[in-house]
């Protein structure tokens, strides 16, 4: 029998080896190279510039803290090895609570790895483990007298980081140390069919494409649709050029001197693709180019959004519910429905919204909408985007310029005074071209913020009428064939929170399509328009619903945030770089909010923003998140999706 059994260890052993270089060993005492380390480490990512040699080590501490470092070929996890070499037969939860949780645990129980990125080795524990600083340390000092070079903590946690900073003499490696020196991050994973094109310098006097992959020195703050979008410099997943890049379903990615390195492809159709750990890009071949361009006849159908121009009514938001949003827009529509869902551990700033009623009414009583029709019917606004820009901006000051109904106005000011008595307000941004099938409207349109005075809130609702014809709002309709003068404003007027801090959350994980038990949450001091924007890159985390961990994925990279100021408006203050937004139990709450937001719009992740003063959360926007627009080979927009926006404009009341 005992002969029976050691030809089956041998038979695995022989199983596991995959070159010259696998040991038969269950696992050494000692590292003393790097062969040696190859002998029983697993690769993730084999052959890539992000390659993650790893394997996994035990310290028993009932043993004089004796060191194993498991041969991760043939064992997977630290439980089959423990069990496996009879430490302990411990099992399932017996082991995670002894282990993982326990402060005198037997086993400390971690990894050592090779990061690639920044050419150095890091020994990590699992995002869940409770590890004190005292086992920690011991953990770091038994691995650094036992293995062949100097050994890194790189926390998994916010817990993890709060408590090895606590530990004397020992050397951290964060996750953005990790990041700031990798040359690839996937933003989007896709990939498509188009024409390079690389821009030094992104201006008004450029021309994009709908059918070009971009090459940029730095996201943008805003873009029209394209087919793929590539940087040299690390930005948000959260940015709005992100967010959009994910909703048009095309890859998106981070590349590391891509100037230089696609200098070859500039002008050329491509394939392109992104994946989690690499990407590929390749001269088109023939057919496929053929099939895409017939898939963009199926696809670029005109969209009509629903809307109601009969209602003249000024609604409370507990008045609106989602299927409200063809009389006051998507954002206040969607923001009426939670408020009436009465969830707990959050508020909704209450407010009024203005109907697309009087912004249709004020454009047709100052002759704008004729203006509008000569502007999309001139060959060199259509054709030139320098000039498109500067008319765009002209009928922009033409809408701030134009009469106001002295009704409206006498309305507005008194529901806002009997309403917000004393108080600041803002004036959001809320449309019927949002959130359509195949459009994403996030960050197109404009709002103001910290509102205090009569005049100011008249000119604030005039301003985000004119925002429906900023240059990159007309330019992403455009791409997607919504018609301009189909397209209408209301505004949302809602009491002003003053952010001590303030972000978004996605109900997924927007890096990876696949993995649906995380949150992802960006974060920021003060309030959140320079993260959503993309300007600067936020506070980024991981939360993991089923081990309900937290991980740190960025630390903020503000060095200001932006305030209310006493006397209306917002300025900027200087803040140390670098500082924890958001505590443990911030991001607890926050998941556990975004969880139950979503179960009331039937379970489809959210695009949420948030503020937190003192104590209090406040959710300013639920919105669907979309991740893929469309497949760029062969997933399409479903024709009854067409044929049922258009179904649900019949009836409106239109001159």
């Amino acid at each position: 029998m005992k002969k029976f059994y050691g030809l089956i260890f041998v038979i695995i052993a022989l199983v596991v080896t995959t070159n010259a270089q696998t040991s038969n060993k269950r696992f050494l005492n000692e590292i003393k190279s790097r062969a040696e380390f190859d002998s029983i480490a697993r690769v993730y990512h084999k052959g890539t510039p992000y390659a993650l040699p790893h394997a996994m080590f035990v310290i028993d501490r009932q043993n004089k803290n004796k060191i194993y470092y498991s041969n991760s070929q043939r064992y997977r996890f630290h439980q089959d090895f423990v069990n496996a070499n009879y430490l302990s037969l411990d099992r399932g939860e017996d082991f995670f609570k002894k282990n993982y949780v326990n402060d005198k645990r037997r086993f400390i129980l971690g990894t050592l790895a090779y990061q690639t990125p920044i050419k150095g080795w890091t020994m990590e524990f699992w995002e869940g483990d409770t590890i004190t600083p005292e086992l920690m340390k011991l953990a770091y000092e038994t691995i650094n007298k036992t293995f062949f070079e100097p050994v890194a903590l790189k926390p998994n946690s916010l817990k993890q980081e709060e408590s090895s900073a606590k530990v004397e003499n020992i050397k951290r490696v964060l996750q953005s140390d990790i990041t700031k020196e990798q040359e690839y991050q996937a933003m989007n994973t896709a990939k498509s069919i188009g024409r390079i094109h690389i821009i030094e310098k992104l201006d008004d006097k450029v021309e994009i494409g709908d059918n070009e992959i971009l090459i940029l020195s730095e996201v943008p703050v805003t873009l029209p649709s394209v087919e793929g979008i590539i940087v040299s410099r690390p930005s948000t997943p959260l940015s709005h050029v992100n967010l959009l890049a994910k909703g048009w379903g095309i890859p998106n990615a981070y590349i590391k001197n891509a100037h230089e390195l696609f200098k070859q492809f500039d002008g050329r159709w491509v394939e392109f693709e992104t994946k989690l750990d690499s990407y590929t890009i390749k001269p088109a071949d023939i057919d496929k180019l053929k099939a895409y361009q017939e898939q963009l006849k199926a696809f670029n159908m005109t969209m009509i959004p629903p809307s109601d121009l009969s209602v003249k009514k000024l609604a409370m938001l507990g008045e609106q519910r989602k299927g409200d949003v063809k009389i006051y827009g998507a954002k206040s529509a969607n923001l009426g429905e939670l408020m009436n869902a009465k969830l707990k551990g959050f508020i909704v700033p209450d407010g009024f919204t203005v109907p697309f009623y009087y912004y249709d009414k004020f454009m047709k009583e100052n002759g704008l909408d004729e203006v509008v029709l000569d502007l999309v019917n001139d060959d060199k606004f259509v054709h030139d985007p320098s000039h498109r820009r500067q008319k765009l901006l002209e009928l922009q000051a033409m809408i701030q310029k134009g009469k106001f109904d002295p009704l409206l106005r006498e309305e507005i000011l008194k529901l806002a005074k009997e309403k917000f008595p004393n108080k600041g307000l803002f004036a959001r941004s809320s449309t019927n071209s949002e959130d359509l099938p195949n459009f994403n409207g996030a960050g197109l349109y404009s709002s103001k913020g910290n509102i205090k005075g009569d005049d100011a809130l008249i000119e604030a609702v005039k301003f985000v009428w004119a925002s429906i014809w900023n240059f990159r709002a007309y330019e992403a309709r455009e791409r997607s064939h919504i018609p301009h003068d189909e397209v209408y404003m209301a505004v949302l007027i809602q009491d002003a929170i003053n952010s001590e801090k303030s972000g978004v959350i996605i109900t997924t994980d927007p890096y990876d399509q696949n993995d649906n038990n995380s949150i992802y949450i960006s974060a920021k001091k003060g309030q959140g328009e320079l993260v959503v924007s993309g300007v600067k890159v936020g506070e980024q985390v991981l939360y993991r619903t089923k081990s309900k961990t937290v991980k740190i994925l960025t630390r903020s990279e503000e060095d200001s945030q932006l305030v209310f100021d006493e006397n209306g408006g917002m300025r900027q203050e200087p803040i140390v770089k670098g500082l924890l937004v958001l505590k443990d139990d911030d991001t607890r709450r926050l998941a556990d909010i975004s969880q139950r937001i979503k179960k009331v719009f039937g379970n489809k992740d959210q695009d949420i923003e948030w503020a937190i003063v003192g104590q209090d959360i406040f959710i300013v926007q639920s919105r669907p998140y979309i991740s893929n627009r469309r497949g760029k080979y062969g997933t399409q927009l479903p024709q009854a999706v067409i044929e049922k926006t258009k179904s649900d404009t019949k009836g409106d009341n239109r001159k």
